[in-house]
């Protein structure tokens, strides 16, 4: 009895821990917004990467005399700084999402309870106003929801990173008057969804959106005796399960559904990658102006001369303003064979004078272009952060490391040209290792470290705990002594 009534005051003084938690999240985000009126006066930029470099490092430090590791600390400060980050944005688009009501209306294609819904129920999250759904079967419906009037955003999946670009919402964005105002990169948590007596022994057909299937096809592939159904949309295919109430029905959707459609989670993480993420459009009836100090992302769709180099003499424009390309995705253009339309994301803001006159540049190398939307960019990532952290231990681990005096460069050794893989005659650049969003060999300092022999699954673990606790960025162990 005493160790029950023991266990209750435990999860009360837990209970109450957790209070205390939300108590100074919500102070912490209103100090966020004092944050942006300081800026707006200062006319101070939103992302400062030294604060962020600072206060992780102070934070770290300050962990490990309570015992907590650099990864948990980092994890946690990841979710923070990207809500600080992004409401300091917000704050300066507002105007963009005022309706002048209380009320936003999102068409989707699908249902609620499907990743249409939760993503933009994240990306709209931090404008305090109810959302209305409007579900509609297909991509070109959901478009001719918001240019018609009947809904103010609509959201469309535009890309996943495991089963790639979704062809018919770039197909779509070619003919739409609409305009791209934002992003949201949700991450998909595929789960296998039954009523309450469904086990995968019992299964015959199970109903998946096409991308859905796709995206978890080595876990289906272990069900050969097993049917897919395809379906418009994840939430409809657990509607479906629901309504049919069979226990040989199964379908693929999010735990999210689930809960939403009272219905058991047979199997979870079942897509192929663990890492899978969708990432999302918001497109609007109005273009959206981003302000200077916001880092901005601007989308395109182009189309060159069917001939040698036209393309290339296009792409260089970037490189001769030093703007970076995040995508390009080709297209086949309808009605001329091997032709292509190609769609670019390029770091830049379409107001900046530099890309005005990139834009102006690209127009004479192309036969078509058009801008489909400038809009703030979802910049701060988990590598960009873990990174940081890294970066927080950083000073200490240069401490311990003297100076490299220069030295003289070799001389360019006489060798045959054909020699490609270390020829200076084929290629004069030093040789960059990217290694995740690690590179070896460019400007920045890099710790490698690790044990000379990995020896237990505990040893590696150890080695990479302290590593990471101690600025090293790339963990390497040897196969033998």
């Amino acid at each position: 009895m005493s160790e029950i009534k023991n266990l209750d005051n435990i999860r009360e003084n837990i209970n109450s821990v957790d209070s205390e938690l939300l108590k100074l999240l919500a102070k912490r985000r209103q100090l966020s917004k004092d944050v942006v009126n300081s800026k707006i006066a200062s006319d101070q930029p939103i992302r400062d990467t030294d604060r962020e470099t600072e206060l992780l490092s102070r934070i770290i430090n300050a962990g490990k005399e309570f015992g907590l590791d650099s990864h948990y600390i980092s994890k946690i400060f990841y979710d923070i700084i990207d809500d600080s980050v992004h409401l300091q944005q917000n704050h300066f688009q507002t105007s963009i999402f005022d309706n002048g009501t209380d009320v936003i209306r999102i068409a989707i294609q699908g249902i609620e309870g499907s990743y249409s819904s939760m993503a933009a129920k994240k990306f709209f999250a931090q404008f305090n106003k109810e959302i209305i759904f409007i579900s509609k079967e297909r991509f070109d419906e959901v478009a001719t929801e918001v240019e018609e009037g009947r809904a103010d955003f609509a959201m469309l999946p535009i890309e996943n990173t495991t089963s790639g670009g979704i062809n018919e919402v770039y197909d779509l964005l070619l003919h739409t008057t609409l305009s791209i105002i934002g992003e949201e990169k949700f991450r998909v948590k595929h789960c296998l969804v039954g009523s309450e007596k469904t086990t995968l022994g019992k299964l015959e057909i199970i109903f998946a959106h096409y991308q859905a299937a796709a995206q978890c096809n080595k876990f289906l592939a272990t069900l050969p005796n097993v049917k897919i159904q395809y379906f418009a949309d994840t939430a409809l295919s657990v509607k479906e399960i629901k309504e049919k109430g069979k226990v040989e029905y199964g379908a693929i959707a999010s735990e999210e559904a689930a809960k939403f459609f009272n219905l058991k989670i047979i199997q979870t993480e079942i897509a192929n990658q663990p890492e899978n993420y969708t990432r999302f459009l918001v497109c609007s009836r109005k273009t959206q102006i981003v302000d200077s100090r916001i880092p901005a992302k601007t989308s395109l769709v182009m189309a060159t001369a069917h001939t040698a180099g036209s393309l290339l003499n296009a792409l260089a424009v970037f490189s001769k303003y030093n703007i970076n390309i995040e995508k390009l995705e080709s297209r086949p253009i309808v009605g001329n064979p091997w032709e292509e339309m190609f769609y670019l994301d390029f770091e830049g803001n379409i107001n900046s004078e530099k890309v005005k006159l990139l834009l102006d540049d690209l127009g004479i190398h192309t036969r078509f272009l058009k801008v489909l939307g400038c809009y703030p960019t979802k910049e701060v990532s988990k590598a960009a952060l873990d990174f940081l952290a890294t970066a927080a231990n950083k000073k200490e681990v240069e401490k311990t490391i003297e100076p490299v005096k220069e030295v003289e460069k070799p001389k360019k050794a006489s060798k045959p040209k054909s020699y490609k893989l270390a020829s200076r005659d084929y290629k004069a650049e030093d040789t960059i290792i990217k290694v995740n969003d690690i590179l070896i060999g460019g400007n920045n300092f890099i710790v490698i470290g690790g044990p000379c022999s990995v020896e237990s699954h505990e040893q590696i673990f150890q080695c990479a705990q302290f590593a990471k606790e101690n600025g090293t960025q790339i963990l390497r162990g040897g196969c033998f002594k």
